[in-house]
């Protein structure tokens, strides 16, 4: 069973930069699958980015190619996820999740493990 709780969301103008972090908490030491997703009001969850321990490997949505960027703190427990050159279509409620097979796409319906979220709101 693996534990996630994120933080550093907020509420920013068009162009500035957030991180979000997610503290993971798991019983055994095996690899997993990380993932940061994002739900807007009315809209379905949406893959951002995604984590695998194993390999460091990462998958971007094309909608954040090249302005956000995942990584992992391996002593801190903590994945993170830097936002930069926000815009508003970011806005949402953002969760980290997580699963334990070797597969890792944005896709929720692969993640079984899920935080409580935090929201971004980014105004133009």
């Amino acid at each position: 069973q693996v534990q996630l709780v994120e933080s550093g969301g907020g509420s920013v103008q068009a162009g500035r930069s957030l991180r979000l972090s997610c503290v993971v908490s798991t019983r055994t030491s095996s690899d997993y699958c990380l993932g940061w997703f994002r739900q807007a009001p009315g809209k379905e969850r949406e893959g951002v980015a995604t984590f695998h321990t194993s390999s460091s490997s990462t998958m971007y949505a094309d909608s954040v190619r090249g302005r956000f960027t995942i990584s992992r703190d391996n002593a801190k427990n903590t994945l993170y996820l830097q936002m930069n050159n926000l815009k508003p279509e970011d806005t949402g409620m953002y969760y980290c999740a997580a699963h334990s097979e070797l597969f890792c796409r944005p896709r929720a319906i692969d993640f079984n493990s899920w935080g409580q979220g935090t929201q971004v709101t980014v105004s133009s």
